[in-house]
């Protein structure tokens, strides 16, 4: 056993009786995270691992903080990019190779014909998450810390790894559905009623709890692969995401297609084999990920958050948030009063979800009207016509909430932090990042129009 694959963002040790342990631990992180490296590592790992005479491996974080974060969110706003900047015609298959080795890495490591143990003290979340349901043996300790979650619906995507397909085998598809499309965690003593977690322990007791499973000379497979794996009502689950399906039509949830893109993953995988559904779950992903509203989210919802919280613990937020917050007030109430029917503008909030903001509206100063942006077809649903009253007041709301905005001068390090406070503090949408990055989009579309 030293004939081991080179790896960095992982390394190999060796235990007792044949064991090996695959200790997750990037150099120079503090959390671990799935970046690129790591998710080809793990595909080389487990090709190595099929021909290997080991007896079984448990995986583990090298970090005290946890077992992994999830995603590299850095890295997926320059994949983003890259796909963009693809022909179109090209974009699904570009998008579809590139986030799929890390299904294909998981999907090997599963089926190489030994017994994998994950041993989970802190955090598992996304790709964490999704990496602990690829194993056979889940012991999780007994930590306040200690929690498994899907939360990529939050940033506007969907778990890519195998998660919509695992997830719901694993506890159901109703305990499943508040996981992947609300963020919801489990924490260890839930985890184990559900059945995600096969043991919890106390901390410092999971590697011995993992390795005494591998040396009870398991089955190394999973429940799905087997030939007497449990049916599925597919009829019962139809009518589950039929239901969830309605919920998320409530306003404004329409608008973040994340949920949608879950549950079409679900109904379109679940019937399926692993390889199928997976293959599947890509697909969806890979037309999500095309879309502007995760690009915003992650940019507003996590990096302009991390911005935000260390400026606000230094004091140090730009001046020119309250001049932002002000001159999106003024616009929404300009907008609202120029309707001049009260129900028709609370509808137009709701249908933005900025209701519980109309008290800040009303007491705000006015501003002058701004210029609109033609409604003509794009991305994002208010620049298409609107037919029905509410919507169509609720497109201009923002688009002219979001021209008050950018006549503000604003430096461009102080961006993302101002657009975070504004979704955070004011309930601004966050699938379009806010009114300054609205506001900029707002700008490019218009410079293309004039270059076509």
């Amino acid at each position: 056993m030293t004939d081991y694959p080179n790896l960095r963002e992982f390394r190999i040790e060796e235990s007792r009786d044949g064991i090996i342990h695959l200790v997750f631990d990037m150099p120079g992180r503090t959390m671990n995270v799935f970046s690129n490296a790591a998710i080809h590592e793990i595909g080389r790992f487990a090709d190595w691992l099929r021909g290997s005479d080991v007896r079984g491996v448990v995986l583990r974080s090298g970090k005290a903080t946890g077992f992994c974060a999830g995603a590299d969110l850095n890295e997926l706003g320059v994949a983003y990019d890259m796909i963009m900047a693809s022909p179109a015609e090209e974009r699904t298959r570009v998008a579809y190779d590139h986030f799929f080795p890390l299904s294909r890495g998981l999907r090997a490591l599963e089926t190489a014909g030994k017994p994998v143990a994950v041993a989970v003290d802190g955090l598992a979340l996304g790709g964490g998450c999704e990496f602990a349901l690829a194993a056979h043996y889940r012991v999780l300790t007994d930590n306040p810390k200690t929690a498994l979650g899907l939360p990529e619906s939050l940033v506007g995507l969907l778990p890519g790894a195998g998660g919509t397909q695992r997830m719901p085998r694993v506890v159901g598809v109703e305990a499943a559905l508040p996981i992947l499309l609300d963020g919801g965690r489990f924490t260890p003593a839930t985890a184990l009623a559900a059945g995600l977690a096969h043991a919890v322990v106390a901390p410092g007791e999971e590697v011995a709890a993992a390795e005494h499973w591998i040396l009870s000379a398991p089955e190394a497979s999973q429940p799905w692969d087997r030939t007497d794996a449990p049916a599925i009502d597919l009829k019962a689950v139809s009518a589950l995401i039929d239901a969830a399906w309605s919920r998320a039509l409530g306003q404004p949830g329409e608008f973040y297609p994340a949920p949608f893109a879950i549950l079409d993953c679900i109904r379109g995988g679940i019937g399926q084999d692993m390889d199928r559904a997976i293959a599947w779950e890509m697909t969806v992903f890979a037309g999500l990920i095309q879309r502007p509203e995760p690009r915003n989210m992650i940019q507003t919802l996590f990096l302009g958050k991390l911005e935000h919280d260390r400026r606000a613990k230094a004091d140090t937020l730009p001046p020119s948030l309250d001049l932002v917050k002000a001159a999106v007030l003024g616009a929404l109430r300009f907008e609202c009063e120029r309707a001049g029917d009260e129900a028709l503008a609370k509808a137009a909030l709701d249908v933005l979800g900025l209701g519980a903001a109309m008290a800040a509206i009303r007491a705000a100063a006015p501003v002058e009207a701004a210029a609109q942006m033609p409604a003509k077809a794009g991305h994002f649903w208010f620049e298409n016509d609107q037919d029905r009253p509410e919507r169509a007041l609720a497109a201009r709301l923002l688009l002219a909430s979001a021209a008050a905005a950018g006549k503000v001068t604003v430096a461009e390090a102080d961006r993302r932090t101002v657009d975070y406070a504004m979704v955070s503090g004011l309930g601004y949408p966050a699938y379009v990042g806010g009114p300054l990055a609205l506001a900029r989009y707002r700008d490019e579309r218009a410079k293309a129009r004039l270059v076509a």
